[in-house]
């Protein structure tokens, strides 16, 4: 099977250029910059693509692909940083932009003007971000398209099999970028479309069985999407090798313990060990109001529960690994991968919370995949559709959906106005037309009035979005009657709640948790 090679220069949109190969039933595979030539041979890539990254072509020590990539016989397209790599390291020059390039850009190119653009019709809107630009073409590289800032918005030296892009293709917001990407794939490395979420599945269980071995593994299972795919995906691998350990952190949504328990030890009979530990979680947390310290020491309390766990099984039976629904945006969020400057947003309590000296080793099957690429493998390992297309609930929980300090009262108060906010929206059958929806706790008293009395209570916002893939995110058009029931029973219905909020931002500039 075919693969295209992507080499990951830092870039947020590594893995969504990975991601869009993918959804032409391609096989793509991230490889570190550093990746000598001798690797990509040895898996037998049929063409390459370097991705963007924060990094300026100009500056000292910024990242280099081994240079021997260009005598390779397989076509090359390098998007962004990209498309300046291949520039300068063939023989052209870059030099910094005196405008700057960020946000919708109009390309125009001529029709046939390349391979690359067949089909696409001019003039079209795209995505830039970038701060340098192209001052002179390598020999043998022409232009072939441009946008208001750039002259070089498409280059290419056919004979040589080498393409760059000063915009990003991958994203939403390019217009035809699928189609320029499909042009690459398969009329320029001739690709073909043999690749399906089935593959990944048969890769998945066959890497944790190598991994494995004959040890036993425990599972940080949440009852979320994430946990529940990898804990259908690690039963099918290795049986009952597989214990996994539920924790209640006094952070969950109503009746979660519950439907945990019913779904996994009940439908799937898996070996489901409970622990009830809010009381140990909510000490730690007493106090503390920074979202950062809030996600790490979640993260550090799940990790400590879990050796605990793991020294009782261990007395019955060899353990040595921990499972984790890690996926792609947690990861690119929380750290660089690699090692490359990738800018962190924010840590994720199943990565950036880790200690450096675990007891145990880790096994994360999705890490690679975005949201609704995890959804597909649930179903190819028979996970139901209502489990599956659950709203996503952060690792954390209401850690971060409770603002500042996180009591239990605030909790309380949180679980009730969240179930209200969900259960119309199931009813208004709005649910599944949104990506994610929550409430928020705010810890700010305000003046109401309910009959003819004052009262002096807390804040609720509300917050549902429209995503794909949790990188980019718009605000939901609830429609005002909805809101209204939602507000209006809220207000009623939970002690300690007289005002109802709703939140209009999009990711970016916000993000779609608040913390």
């Amino acid at each position: 099977m075919a693969i295209i090679a992507v080499l990951d220069f830092g870039s947020q949109y590594t893995q969504v250029i990975a991601r869009r190969i993918r959804e032409c039933n391609v096989h793509s595979r991230i490889f570190p910059y550093t990746t000598p030539v001798s690797v990509l041979k040895a898996e037998g890539v049929c063409g390459i693509i370097l991705s963007g990254g924060p990094a300026s072509v100009k500056a000292k020590g910024s990242p280099r692909p081994d240079p021997a990539i260009f005598e390779m016989d397989v076509p090359i397209l390098g998007i962004c940083y990209g498309l300046q790599l291949i520039a300068e390291m063939t023989g052209g020059a870059i030099a910094h932009s005196t405008r700057r390039e960020y946000g919708n850009g109009t390309l125009t190119f001529k029709p046939g003007a390349s391979l690359l653009l067949q089909g696409v019709k001019s003039p079209l809107t795209v995505w830039n971000s970038h701060g340098d630009k192209v001052d002179r073409l390598p020999k043998g590289i022409k232009t072939v398209a441009r946008t208001e800032n750039s002259s070089y918005a498409v280059i290419e030296d056919a004979k040589k099999g080498r393409y760059g892009l000063q915009f990003h293709p991958e994203v939403n917001h390019t217009q035809q970028g699928i189609k320029i990407l499909k042009n690459f794939l398969f009329k320029i490395c001739r690709c073909k479309a043999d690749w399906k979420m089935s593959n990944y599945v048969d890769e998945a269980i066959a890497s944790v069985r190598a991994q494995v071995g004959k040890s036993n593994v425990i599972l940080a299972l949440s009852g979320g999407v994430d946990s529940s795919v990898v804990a259908a995906l690690l039963h099918k691998a290795i049986g009952k090798q597989l214990t996994c350990v539920f924790v209640d952190h006094g952070l969950l949504r109503l009746g979660e313990r519950e439907q945990v328990v019913k779904m996994f030890r009940g439908h799937f009979k898996m070996n489901l060990i409970v622990v009830d530990a809010a009381d140990r979680f909510l000490k730690k947390l007493k106090g503390v109001t920074d979202p950062e310290k809030k996600r790490k020491i979640i993260g550090h309390e799940f990790i400590k529960v879990f050796e605990d766990e793991f020294a009782k099984i261990a007395k019955k039976s060899h353990a040595e690994f921990l499972a984790q629904g890690t996926i792609y945006p947690d990861v690119i969020e929380s750290i660089s991968i690699d090692g490359n400057p990738a800018s962190t947003i924010k840590s994720h309590h199943n990565v950036g919370g880790l200690p450096k000296k675990m007891k145990l080793k880790l096994v994360e099957p999705i890490r690679e995949l975005f949201k609704d690429e995890v959804r597909r493998l649930g179903l190819e390992v028979g996970l139901p559709h209502d489990m599956l297309w659950r709203h996503p609930f952060p690792g954390p929980g209401l850690g971060v959906r409770v603002l500042g300090e996180v009591k239990k009262e605030y909790c309380d108060i949180l679980r009730a106005a969240d179930a209200i906010f969900i259960e119309e929206l199931r009813k208004a059958k709005w649910y599944y037309k949104t990506w994610q929806a929550f409430a928020v706790f705010i810890p700010v008293r305000t003046v109401g009035v309910m009959g003819d009395e004052r009262t002096y209570d807390y804040l609720i916002g509300l917050r549902a979005i429209h995503s794909t893939d949790a990188m980019t995110a718009d605000w939901a058009h609830l429609p005002y009657d909805l809101l209204q029931r939602v507000s209006t029973r809220i207000i009623n219905e939970v002690k300690g709640v007289n005002r109802v909020v709703y939140d209009v931002s999009s990711k970016p500039p916000a993000t779609i948790e608040w913390e």
